[in-house]
């Protein structure tokens, strides 16, 4: 669900379907409890998170709620994630509604792009020039 017109995160579940409403509300706790200092804002017509970069957001869809991250899966994430039912794109994990959260493995993967965007954050003010 893209809503180009909501400009805050509370509006989006709001607006969102009432069966995606807790995924959606999960998905929030796990990204702003994993990364406190990530800010939350509305873009691409999505929740979104950014610290020292792009980070993760979600949506929701008719049957199921989609976390998109801004990196690729690891092969062994994605396997790990397919093991345990949940579907897997080039950056996504797809969450049907009422299907637990796969908490663990997103927190890694949260905390991983993290320390990329730190990482490179520190790099590009060592070098004055961002890291490839």
């Amino acid at each position: 669900m893209r809503k180009y017109d909501i400009t805050t995160v509370d509006a989006y579940i709001a607006a969102a379907p009432p069966e995606s409403r807790e995924t959606l509300e999960a998905l929030r706790d796990l990204v702003t409890s994993t990364c406190p200092r990530a800010s939350e804002g509305i873009s691409w017509g999505v929740p979104f998170y950014r610290q020292d970069g792009f980070l993760a957001g979600y949506s929701a869809f008719k049957a199921h709620a989609l976390f998109g991250l801004t990196f690729r899966l690891t092969d062994d994430d994605r396997k790990r994630l397919e093991e345990k039912g949940y579907g897997t794109g080039l950056k996504t994990v797809k969450i049907k509604y009422g299907q637990k959260l796969p908490t663990a493995i997103l927190r890694e993967m949260l905390k991983r792009q993290a320390k990329a965007n730190a990482d490179k954050v520190k790099t590009k003010a060592k070098t004055g020039k961002m890291a490839k």
